[in-house]
């Protein structure tokens, strides 16, 4: 089993290179794209474990960043409202971003992750 600050990044990457839904294979992610991806995780997970208070669990949010890197909203996708409530203060906290790699954009000029996050 892997250790739980890593279960997070690995879903998130897993996500990335899942095929979709309708049996196509998703786009390939570079490592660029990748390293992005694992670096949003871990600074999330890094200003909630400075900011920590409370009860811990996990949720799974979704998180919009813009081209710039400035955090574009947040939802919670699964778990608590107290917890929510919590991840969101550390997204917050951990934005803005670096500007996500063009492949991850769509034509809007944002990307999405979705992601578990335990919270300790």
């Amino acid at each position: 089993m892997l250790p739980s600050p890593v279960r997070p990044l690995v879903f998130a990457l897993l996500m990335l290179t899942a095929p979709l839904a309708s049996g196509h294979a998703a786009p390939r992610i570079d490592a660029k794209a990748r390293a992005w991806v694992a670096d949003v995780v871990s600074r999330i997970g890094m200003a909630d474990r400075i900011e920590a208070r409370g009860r811990g669990g996990a949720v799974t949010i979704r998180v919009r960043i813009d081209a710039s890197g400035a955090l574009g909203g947040i939802a919670l996708e699964e778990g608590t409202v107290a917890l929510g409530e919590r991840a969101a203060r550390a997204v917050q906290a951990a934005a803005p971003f670096p500007p996500p790699p063009a492949g991850l954009l769509t034509l809007e000029g944002f990307t999405e992750l979705s992601f578990p996050l335990t919270l300790r």
